[in-house]
């Protein structure tokens, strides 16, 4: 019988020919995630048990990416477990305040992230690294705990649900405006338990940061993961980044069983809007336009990577935030910030009237930025849950960053056309 890319590379993890959906296995992890919202709880666990030695202690990567700045004692003390942890255990990879970026941009652009490697990180969003090729889920605190002690874990196999694309989207439209619409169309649960394995000639002619947009936002149809075929695009973004000797690029078989398959078409898609308070509340644009906005963020783990700074800068070169928007923008990391930098893109960003923060998840996770009562705040985030950004009746809207900045000059939500 034949297999998917995810049960392939489980199967080479688990020191097995084959397997299906449904198996409970043991797996070697290449890579192991925390961060300072995630890991100061299994770090309590560990030490309460006597700190046992890390048998993964090189695979294992810390970022302080959720609480800085510290704007208080708690998260400062966050912040203070996690790294006189990561100092005390000699983990492989520590990134201090100052050198960190958002996790799941820092690791795939410094190539900690490889096809066919298995992830897990106590991060929902972990799944972000199947854009590699890389079967890569998030855990709990606990499961992350037990992952540094040992450095393996074990996972019940999902099924998996094959979503092909077929037709091409229309202009101002990407990897953010087809997961959405994706959401839209299988719902918040359509994938729970599941893999999400993305596919078709749409897919595979997107960019790797498109890519990991898509999967990255796997985790909001309930997903195990996400993943898509990597391929030369795949290794033509990986030349110089870190070593790829052991990169291995799956291919599903053709023969390979699906729970289900499923066919959406994009032909002419423009670009899509998430309503308050769902992933899943998608419509158009259009549908959206002329809703009054306070706020807009373009940053986190989804959409805050360098083609998605420039995008926007082409949307806000020359122009202004309207005067009463507060435009917020976050780079993905530090090597994203300066060459932003080097383009001028920061410039064009700064005479926008935009607030630049650091290479953070910031106001994505509601630890900058927070809003007041009734306020609506359109971002090129991944979650738009109540309350997540700040009061629970205020509002959370969700594009990609050409829809953002065009918003920020309109002072409401607006096709990008309408203000290029």
């Amino acid at each position: 019988m034949g297999m998917t890319i995810s049960q392939k590379i489980l199967a080479a993890h688990a020191g097995r020919n084959t397997l299906t959906s449904g198996d409970i296995i043991s797996i070697k992890l290449d890579l192991i995630l925390g961060n300072d919202a995630s890991a100061p709880l299994a770090i309590k666990k560990l030490r309460k048990i006597g700190m046992p030695p890390l048998k993964a202690a090189d695979k294992i990567a810390m970022f302080p990416d959720h609480f800085t700045p510290a704007t208080d004692s708690s998260t400062a003390e966050a912040i203070k477990s996690l790294r006189d942890f990561s100092l005390e255990a000699k983990i492989g990879h520590w990134y201090e305040v100052g050198e960190m970026g958002i996790e799941h941009a820092v690791l795939p652009e410094q190539g900690l992230v490889r096809p066919g490697a298995m992830i897990m990180g106590a991060d929902s969003h972990t799944c972000t690294y199947g854009g590699l090729g890389a079967f890569s889920t998030g855990v709990g605190s606990t499961d992350l705990a037990a992952a540094m002690v040992e450095g393996k874990n074990w996972l019940r196999v999902p099924p998996t649900l094959r979503i092909a694309y077929q037709g091409w989207p229309g202009e101002w439209t990407g990897g953010k405006d087809i997961i959405l619409y994706t959401i839209g169309q299988i719902g918040t649960d359509g994938g729970l338990g599941k893999t999400l394995e993305f596919c078709g000639p749409v897919i595979q002619s997107l960019d790797v940061e498109h890519r990991l947009t898509m999967t990255n936002m796997a985790v909001e149809a309930g997903a195990v993961n996400g993943i898509i075929e990597p391929d030369e695009i795949v290794r033509n973004w990986l030349k110089g980044r870190g070593q790829n000797g052991q990169d291995v690029y799956y291919k599903s078989d053709p023969e390979a069983e699906y729970e289900e398959r499923l066919e959406l078409n994009l032909s002419g898609l423009g670009p899509q809007v998430a309503f308050p308070h769902s992933p899943g509340n998608v419509k158009s644009v259009e549908q959206a336009a002329g809703i009054k906005l306070n706020q807009v963020f373009i940053g986190s783990c989804t959409n805050a990577r360098l083609g998605d700074l420039r995008l926007a800068a082409s949307v806000l070169k020359g122009r202004k935030a309207a005067p009463h928007i507060r435009l917020f923008i976050s780079p993905a990391s530090r090597a994203v910030y300066q060459q932003a930098y080097e383009e001028g893109v920061i410039d064009i960003f700064y005479q926008a009237g935009a607030v630049l923060l650091p290479a953070v998840c910031g106001c994505c996770f509601g630890h900058l930025g927070r809003m007041a009562k009734g306020e609506k705040c359109l971002a090129t985030s991944n979650r738009n849950f109540r309350g997540r950004m700040g009061d629970p009746d205020s509002e959370i809207y969700l594009a990609n960053p050409a829809v953002a900045a065009a918003s920020a000059v309109a002072g409401e939500i607006i096709h990008p056309a309408k203000v290029v």
